[in-house]
């Protein structure tokens, strides 16, 4: 019976390491994804600033033309 208990414990190294790979990879995944979010929003607020320059700069036209 000795024998059978020894081959069912499994080994403590290999998951712990296949475990903190996994952990890892799912770190940079969120990592790039946050980036990524970051990226969007920066674009757009930068987007949305442009227009209100364009437009303030379209009114100065608009006022210096007449």
């Amino acid at each position: 019976s000795g024998t059978g208990a020894r081959k069912e414990r499994p080994k403590p190294r290999e998951p712990a390491a296949r475990l903190e790979k996994a952990k890892q990879r799912s770190a940079q995944q969120e990592l790039k994804q946050r980036q990524r979010a970051e990226i969007y929003a920066l674009n757009r607020v930068m987007t949305e600033l442009e227009q209100q320059q364009f437009d303030s700069f379209c009114k100065q036209m608009q006022g210096s033309g007449e």
